[in-house]
């Protein structure tokens, strides 16, 4: 085996499959399990109003995506999946769980358009005058 950048890149894709599945499931136990909803469809850090309501939706992408990164590792190690095959269902699936975790955030935390609308405070003394 000749060490060039695409195995390096392969190793570290490998290695770094470890650390992505046993945090994904953990964030499934969390939700599932023990009720926390602190990491739940989080934007700029901060849980939606009601994270309950997104709780099941996050678990459950965690999980799968979790579980079939574990798949992955199982493959590899046991050598049922060649190169190409285990390759892109990581890559897929760690994308795929940035993406859906990006959408579910947002969701979330939907963007008021339009208007403010005024406050008690406001309509009784307007700022500026």
């Amino acid at each position: 085996m000749v060490l060039d950048p695409s195995v390096v890149l392969t190793w570290i894709l490998f290695l770094a499959l470890f650390p992505i599945a046993f945090f994904w499931l953990r964030r499934a136990w969390r939700i599932l399990v023990r009720g926390d909803f602190s990491e739940v469809a989080l934007r700029r850090g901060v849980p939606p109003a009601n994270p309950a309501k997104f709780a099941p939706f996050v678990a459950a992408l965690n999980l799968v995506c979790g579980a079939v990164i574990v798949f992955v590792i199982f493959g590899v190690v046991s050598a049922r999946l060649d190169y190409e095959t285990w390759s892109s269902t990581a890559g897929i699936t760690i994308w795929s769980k940035f993406l859906f975790d990006f959408i579910l955030g947002r969701h979330a935390h939907p963007v008021a358009w339009g208007r403010k609308k005024k406050s008690a405070d406001e309509t009784v003394a307007p700022s500026g005058e």
